[in-house]
């Protein structure tokens, strides 16, 4: 027989699939059209996923600490008065810091014009309502695992999963700034990548219990970017702004994915057979292994996509923002100049910082398999 999950995991999975894709879709609007209105289907895709999550935890909030006998009471927390999971309340903060985000966002835009970088004081103060809804989705569903049988837990794990690789797309969405593929050939971009990759992956694989959980949210990262790079050029689009430097004719998707997946292997096997391990040499030997199955295997792909036998609907590298300027490195297909000591000496760092976010990732993993309410 089939169990039922309870209805707020499937709001939670919801929640956040509409908060991924929106803002894969958003980042490729403004690359393709740019911001012509504050009511893109980007963007309410976005706040849909913030409405639905604020709605959810509420309806969990409110039916927990006014009706007898609700079936979460026990598994609650008090918050002002009111009773809920704690996952419910993360996420309607999440929902309402995010609904604050929108006119704080027009308004930005009215008073400074285009945001120079992804990373603005209004994107900002939306980041942080999309990770409390995210973070608050995944402890619902977390809380619910942790309470149920074991003929209930494989369906809800894979829900976690689910979740667990939208927020690590969520969280490489962050950073792509840093990662552009000019980058990829300097140290900065593998270091933006260590500060939460091992953390990401170890967190929700430690808290599903899964013993390739790394492996599996890094391919969802991976599935999820390519699947994206081959649909959104189907669609047509054409600037609204200008000045235009290159003809737009299709929405233009986000570069090819990094090949965490290969270093999240790497997380994979090294975390099972340190397991007896204590935690610093444990964490220092799964940020080393990160980092160098990462760099070995970015590095030279990084070279092919700067090709010219890499500019095909395949790998895409041949789709460029209209905004980008011929002569661009990325355009180019050159990388920004770093010496080899700077890139020896940034590797070095690069790997201490994998093993910091490596041991965040198992401590808070270890925390959270214990979550219940």
């Amino acid at each position: 027989m089939m169990l039922r999950m309870p209805w707020y995991v499937w709001t939670s999975v919801a929640a956040v699939t509409c908060i991924a894709t929106g803002t894969y879709w958003d980042i490729s609007w403004h690359m393709s059209i740019g911001r012509d209105s504050f009511w893109t289907p980007a963007h309410v895709a976005i706040q849909l996923g913030g409405i639905v999550a604020g709605t959810a935890g509420a309806t969990l909030i409110f039916a927990t600490t006014f009706r007898a006998g609700a079936p979460l009471r026990a598994a609650s927390i008090r918050v002002w008065g009111f009773r809920g999971p704690l996952g419910a309340f993360l996420s309607v903060w999440g929902a309402a810091t995010m609904v604050v985000s929108a006119p704080f966002d027009n308004w930005w835009h009215a008073a400074y014009g285009l945001d120079v970088k992804i990373v603005s004081p209004p994107h900002v103060v939306l980041s942080l309502g999309v990770l409390g809804v995210s973070v608050g989705s995944a402890l619902l569903v977390l809380a619910t695992l942790n309470r149920a049988a074991a003929d209930e837990r494989r369906r809800l794990r894979m829900a976690l999963l689910v979740i667990g690789g939208e927020m690590f797309v969520l969280t490489m969405m962050v950073i792509i700034e840093g990662t552009f593929r000019a980058n990829l050939h300097r140290a900065g971009a593998y270091r933006a990548v260590a500060i939460g990759t091992p953390a990401t992956l170890l967190v929700i694989a430690q808290t599903a219990g899964v013993r390739r959980g790394a492996t599996a949210i890094a391919a969802f990262y991976t599935a999820f970017m390519i699947a994206m790079l081959w649909l959104f050029p189907l669609f047509p689009a054409e600037p609204k702004l200008g000045p235009v430097y290159q003809p737009i004719t299709h929405f233009v998707p986000l570069e090819f994915p990094l090949l965490v997946i290969v270093g999240a292997i790497a997380i994979d096997i090294v975390r099972a057979r340190t397991e007896t391990w204590r935690r610093v040499p444990r964490v220092i030997a799964i940020g080393v292994a990160f980092i160098a199955a990462f760099v070995a295997a970015e590095w030279p792909f990084a070279s092919f996509l700067s090709s010219e036998a890499s500019r095909n609907w395949v790998f895409g590298t041949h789709y460029f923002p209209y905004f980008a300027r011929p002569e661009w490195h990325t355009v180019r297909g050159e990388f920004l100049p770093e010496s080899t000591a700077d890139v020896v000496r940034g590797l070095a760092v690069t790997a201490g910082v994998a093993s910091v976010s490596a041991w965040v990732g198992l401590a808070l993993g270890d925390v959270l398999r214990k979550v219940q309410r």
